[in-house]
């Protein structure tokens, strides 16, 4: 039972890896896209464990985003990204000025 609970947190890891990829490549296009220029304290708040504790545990967000990507391609984890994340993150930065 332990190691079905260890494979279980390995394989969320992993998905996690990949997320978290996923969500930096979406924050740098967004950033440019945005802002028209490279920002990197930007990147740092909207990829932080600190803001994903936001939506709920960190790793579990990332897993989320890393299983949309593998099963359903860039577009659907993009489109999580975008409904799920971002607003949130603007809401944090208006706040934030």
């Amino acid at each position: 039972m332990a190691a079905k609970k260890e494979d279980t947190k390995r394989k969320e890891q992993e998905q996690a890896w990949i997320g978290d990829t996923v969500l930096d490549l979406f924050a740098r296009s967004w950033i440019l896209r945005e802002k028209g220029t490279l920002c990197g304290e930007t990147l740092i708040r909207m990829t932080s464990n600190q803001f994903l504790a936001c939506i709920g545990n960190p790793t579990s967000v990332e897993a989320k985003i890393g299983r949309l990507y593998e099963r359903e391609g860039l577009d659907a984890a993009y489109e999580f990204i975008e409904a799920e994340l971002l607003p949130l993150f603007l809401k944090q930065e208006r706040n934030r000025r």
